[in-house]
C-alpha cells in the first residue's frame, strides 16, 4: 500500500515521533543529545518552527511543534539528515540511523495541545529514567524542566503553553506542574500517538456506539482530532495539501505541472527529460522537482524519472529552491 503524503500546512500543530532503526540508540551519550538540541535551536531560528514540548529518549524522540512557513517536512529533513551524518562520522558507522520516515500527526490544538505536552514530558518517568516528577523537574533532556523554571531554553516556546494555565508566570508554572503530576499515573496514552477512527472518536466504546447508530465518521490516520476538525482540515487546506492526499489524479497532475513549467520556461518536455543543461532547462527541472516533492508528496525517485536526472540531482535542485530559488 502506498504511504500517505504528509499534511504539511504551515502553522499547524504536529506531534512528531522519530525512532532509531531496529530500535538502536540514536543517543549514546550527552554529547549526542547536546548536538541534536543545537541543531533544533539553529533550525528554529531559520525556519520559524515553534517547539512547545520535546523529549530525547535513548532510541526515540518526541516533538510537539507548530510548523513554520516552510512546513514540518523541511524542518525535519534538515534536522535528521544533519544529525545522522554527524552521528555516523562520530561512531564510524554507515547506513540509516532512523527508522523509515518520522511519524507526524496533525493535532487539534484546542483539544490536544496540553494533553500532548504532558504526555511527551512524562516519557522519562514512564520509562523509569527518572523516579518522580521531582526528578523530572531537573531532567535536562526534556522541555518540562524549562516550563517549571528550572532551566533556560531560548528556543522553546513556553508562553504558548503556560498562558493556558495563568497569565501570571509563577502561578502558570505551578499549575502546569500540578497538571503534569496528575497525569503521572495515566500510563501510556495510545489515544495520543496516532489518528484513526478510534482516536478521533475518543475511544473504542464510542466507535461501537457509532456503529450501532449506523452513522459514518470522518477519520484519517494522519490526524488526531474529531470528525469536524478532520473535515475542516481536509476541506480548508491549501491546494497543495489537497493534492497530497489525492492519489487517483496524481499522474495527471504531475504531467500538467511538467507541461505548464516547460511552457513558462520556453523549453520542450523532450529537452527536460533528456538531460538538457541549459539554464532554462535546469531552472524548469528545479521548479518541477520542488513542486512535485513539497506540494504533492511525490517521491524523489519518481521525480528523477520524470525530469531526466538522478535522485541526488533532484534533491540538490529542491535544496536550491528552498534556499531562495524561484518557486
Amino acid at each position: 500500500m502506498p504511504r500517505q503524503a504528509r499534511l504539511d500546512t504551515p502553522g499547524t500543530l504536529h506531534h512528531v515521533m522519530v525512532r532509531g532503526i531496529d530500535g538502536v540508540s540514536i543517543f549514546r551519550d550527552d554529547q549526542d543529545r547536546a548536538d541534536f538540541l543545537s541543531r533544533i535551536e539553529h533550525l528554529v531560528d531559520t525556519t520559524g518552527t515553534k517547539i512547545l514540548a520535546w523529549v530525547l529518549m535513548d532510541n526515540h524522540v518526541h516533538l510537539l511543534l507548530f510548523s513554520g512557513p516552510s512546513g514540518v517536512a523541511a524542518f525535519m529533513r534538515r534536522l535528521l539528515t544533519g544529525y545522522a551524518i554527524w552521528f555516523n562520522r562520530r561512531y564510524q558507522r554507515s547506513g540509516h540511523l532512523f527508522q523509515n520516515r518520522y511519524k507526524s500527526i496533525v493535532c487539534d490544538e484546542d483539544i490536544y495541545l496540553l494533553e500532548l505536552v504532558r504526555y511527551i514530558h512524562l516519557n522519562p518517568l514512564r520509562a523509569s529514567v527518572v523516579k518522580s516528577v521531582g526528578e523530572l523537574d531537573r531532567y535536562r533532556w526534556s522541555g518540562h524542566s524549562v516550563l517549571v523554571g528550572k532551566r533556560d531554553n531560548a528556543w522553546q516556546e513556553c508562553e504558548c503553553v503556560l498562558r493556558q494555565f495563568s497569565d501570571k508566570p509563577k502561578k502558570a508554572m505551578r499549575v502546569y506542574r500540578q497538571f503534569v503530576q496528575e497525569g503521572a499515573d495515566n500510563g501510556r496514552r495510545l489515544d495520543l500517538v496516532g489518528g484513526g477512527l478510534v482516536r478521533s472518536m475518543g475511544g473504542w466504546s464510542a466507535v461501537v456506539s457509532l456503529r450501532g447508530k449506523k452513522e459514518k465518521m470522518v477519520y484519517d490516520a494522519r490526524i488526531l482530532g474529531g470528525g469536524d476538525f478532520i473535515s475542516s482540515l481536509l476541506e480548508d487546506s491549501e491546494r497543495s495539501i489537497k493534492r497530497q492526499i489525492s492519489t487517483g489524479e496524481r499522474g495527471v497532475l504531475m504531467n500538467q505541472v511538467i507541461k505548464d513549467v516547460c511552457h513558462e520556461e520556453g523549453i520542450t518536455e523532450k529537452e527536460l527529460r533528456f538531460g538538457g543543461q541549459r539554464k532554462r532547462v535546469s531552472r524548469a527541472r528545479a521548479r518541477i522537482s520542488y513542486h512535485l516533492s513539497r506540494q504533492m508528496g511525490v517521491p524523489m525517485a519518481e521525480i528523477a524519472r520524470q525530469v531526466g536526472v538522478c535522485t541526488s540531482a533532484v534533491a540538490k535542485a529542491i535544496q536550491t529552491m528552498e534556499a531562495g530559488g524561484d518557486k
